[in-house]
């Protein structure tokens, strides 16, 4: 109240001084400066901005008596240090001195564990943990005799590591025995919840063997916690540091909370261990917060938390999944070299700068789930090693995430990851194309009876408020199911996949959207939606195997009787075999690059195969009978012997006489001849080939036309995807499609 006297009675005199001076100026800029005046003087001043402390102080005869009557606990005892005030101030080092010797006695005399209770309290000064516990050493087996069984094994579980870990290391340096280090030991639970410590707070090389509940503590100056070990739960819910927070090399056996606490300045968590679950559910963190070299063996729940300045999480291990959810990161973010065990949760978070997987690895059914996300590629970038973070994003549902994957496929094209941004567009377009699926198979909730919605799930009370629902407002999305009393998500969740909303079709649309449905299934089995050239190619060639064994078959076996006509054994066997090598390349390119191999090759074989195989059974069933039996039926151009892109050709030669003189019949006599079916095969799928090789136009049955027009027309739309592929993936070619 003094303080606050002294600093109304100086600003009423620079009142009075100043109003002195104001008639000079005028009654408008008087009643200006005087309003301006009032309001400064109406303000507290930052000293009296501190809310009154009603703590009792902690006297020497006080601490005596709590000393003798400790506090029943749940778990334990405690000395009682509640709501008072200690003053550990250096001025008041004869109290200091006398406090810290009689709790450490009272601690070091009690044959059970006993904790320190000092919640609500008023902490003046530096508050060190190491002249109250027990001290042990780190090396050798001395323990206190005061130590139970129970509490022995739970030190010798932390023991090995440091031991181990500080002789390996002394070990590259000296030779010499490490000295003795101590290692501080509270038995009991330490309880500071609601309290507040205004000097440095030291808990560092500390062994907490009880709880550690600190909710609600106010640290006023730095909080060292560094190499201390948590055996038993610890909460630092709603904890506000003011200052920088070490948790430098920390291990929590247990569950750690710190839920809804305050960094305000830097946090360092590096290089501990959480052994238990983490929770820092809406947690705040105004500066650096450094995770780095973090162990976390169970969930760490980053859920709605808000980074103001750079995360860093770098070389990190996750073994369960990570939450981070609703998360707001306006700086920088970093999980460089992150190990995750299970699933990331990014749903619903918001990045505003750049956020960086790179060299990151995850684990089989690792992703990173990015439902949700707010994201604009324009102010900010999601960085990952290339090739691997696009396969490493997911979302579960195309509605909802359309924009969301639009931005990643810029972010992406911007950084010049294209395989990344290709990564992202196929899984839109595999969302995409589960969506149309369900849309034809799936039960639409505004058209199907009672009895239909009861077969699937619902039961008659849901069915009716659906119908009625829905003759009022017809429904939009399978959200809207939610909207309804009667439908619970345990219920959505069982029939979400086997419902729709959406608009009644009629039979021309329905079979519209099968097409489409199927057209797109293709493209993402045969080619991935144009983001996989090699596996365009392995698709390829086992297309031009196949033709071209099919070629050869139709030219070479003709007949048997009355006279054969028929390849030789030499011919047959490289026939056979060079297709069969050509064959399994392509096969081996689809099983390695294919996501449902069996599926592209079922896809393939539905194209290929039911057609030719047709023609084939028509063909050897008739039998040919016909002028030039004995000369075959593919012709050459004669003129060239080059490599050619044949585009624009057609398997028939012109019709002008004088280009007959330059087309001569393949030459069954030669060994090579089985290279012409391959050949001729890679021109119509490829159009690519050593020579031009076509149909003879005498004496040439129908159905071997049929059979060399069906290929060269899957090869024209072959050629297509393949071209489309290429744009898409190489840089060069992508810019002629794709625009910055």
């Amino acid at each position: 109240m003094g303080v606050r006297q002294n600093v109304e009675a100086r600003l009423g005199r620079q009142l009075k001084q100043r109003w002195a001076g104001l008639r000079r100026l005028g009654w408008v800029g008087a009643v200006a400066l005087l309003v301006l005046a009032i309001a400064l003087g109406g303000m507290p001043p930052a000293q009296a901005a501190a809310p009154l402390q009603d703590q009792q102080p902690l006297t020497l005869e006080l601490l005596q008596q709590r000393l003798k009557q400790p506090l029943t606990l749940d778990d334990g005892a405690a000395i009682d240090l509640r709501n008072v005030a200690i003053d550990l101030r250096p001025e008041n080092i004869a109290f200091r001195d006398q406090f810290y010797r009689l709790v450490q006695a009272t601690l070091r005399r009690s044959p059970t564990p006993l904790g320190l209770d000092l919640s609500s309290s008023l902490i003046q000064g530096k508050l060190d943990i190491a002249q109250l516990g027990l001290q042990a050493p780190v090396f050798g087996d001395e323990l206190s005799d005061l130590l139970t069984e129970d509490e022995r094994n739970q030190l010798k579980r932390d023991r090995r590591r440091i031991t181990q870990l500080s002789q390996l290391s002394r070990s590259l340096l000296t030779q010499d025995p490490p000295p003795v280090l101590k290692l501080t030991l509270l038995r009991g639970p330490l309880l500071l919840s609601q309290a507040r410590i205004e000097g440095v707070a030291d808990f560092s090389n500390t062994f907490f063997l009880g709880k550690v509940d600190i909710a609600g503590a106010d640290f006023s100056q730095e909080a060292d916690w560094s190499d201390a070990r948590f055996g038993q739960s610890a909460s630092f819910a709603d904890a506000r540091f003011r200052q920088e927070a070490r948790f430098r090399s920390v291990i929590f056996f247990e569950r750690a909370t710190f839920g809804r606490s305050r960094f305000l300045s830097a946090a360092t968590f590096q290089s501990s261990e959480f052994q238990g679950a983490a929770n820092f559910n809406r947690a705040t963190f105004q500066q650096v917060a450094n995770f780095s070299r973090v162990r976390w063996q169970g969930n760490a729940d980053f859920a709605q938390t808000h980074w103001e300045a750079a995360a860093i999480f770098n070389q990190s291990q996750f073994a369960q999944s990570l939450f981070l959810s609703d998360a707001v990161f306006e700086q920088a973010a970093t999980f460089r070299e992150v190990q995750f065990g299970q699933p990331v949760n990014l749903r619903g978070a918001v990045i505003q700068a750049q956020t960086d997987f790179g060299d990151a690895s995850f684990a089989p059914g690792a992703y990173l789930n990015v439902a949700g996300l707010q994201f604009n590629p324009d102010r900010a970038k999601i960085l990952g090693s290339p090739g691997q973070i696009g396969r490493a994003i997911s979302v579960p549902t195309l509605q909802g995430n359309e924009t969301i994957l639009r931005n990643l496929v810029r972010n992406f094209r911007s950084i010049e990851q294209i395989d990344d941004a290709n990564q992202i567009g196929y899984l839109a377009q595999r969302l995409r194309s589960r969506q149309i699926e369900r849309s034809l198979w799936g039960l639409n909730l505004n058209t199907a009876s009672q009895a239909q919605l009861q077969q699937i799930g619902f039961s008659a009370k849901q069915a009716e408020a659906i119908a009625l629902s829905r003759a009022q407002h017809p429904f939009r999305s399978l959200g809207d199911l939610l909207k309804l009393d009667s439908i619970d998500l345990a219920t959505y969740v069982k029939v979400r996949d086997r419902v729709v909303a959406s608009e009644p079709r009629s039979i021309f649309g329905w079979l519209g959207t099968a097409l489409n449905w199927v057209g797109l299934a293709l493209l993402l089995t045969l080619t991935r939606y144009g983001t996989s050239s090699g596996l365009t190619f392995g698709v390829g060639l086992i297309a031009v195997a196949y033709f071209a064994l099919v070629f050869w078959l139709v030219d070479r076996v003709r007949r048997l009787h009355p006279q054969p006509i028929l390849p030789t054994p030499t011919e047959a066997a490289w026939m056979l075999s060079s297709t069969g090598l050509l064959a399994t390349i392509g096969l081996s390119i689809v099983f390695r690059l294919a996501e449902s191999p069996w599926l592209t090759l079922a896809c393939l074989g539905t194209v290929i195969i039911p057609v030719p195989a047709i023609l084939l059974f028509l063909l050897y069933r008739g039998g040919r009978f016909h002028p030039k039996m004995d000369v075959s039926y593919f012709v050459e151009e004669g003129t060239l012997r080059q490599l050619r892109i044949l585009i624009g050709r057609l398997p028939t030669i012109p019709r002008y006489p004088m280009f007959r003189e330059r087309y001569a019949p393949l030459l069954w006599d030669r060994r090579w001849n089985w290279l012409n079916y391959l050949d001729l095969s890679a021109n119509n799928l490829l159009r690519f080939g050593f020579n031009d090789i076509r149909l003879r136009d005498e004496h040439l049955p129908g159905l071997i036309t049929t059979l060399v027009w069906y290929q060269w027309a899957f090869g024209l739309i072959y050629t297509g995807l393949l071209l489309w592929t290429l744009s898409r993936t190489i840089p060069g070619l992508n810019l002629l499609i794709y625009f910055k």
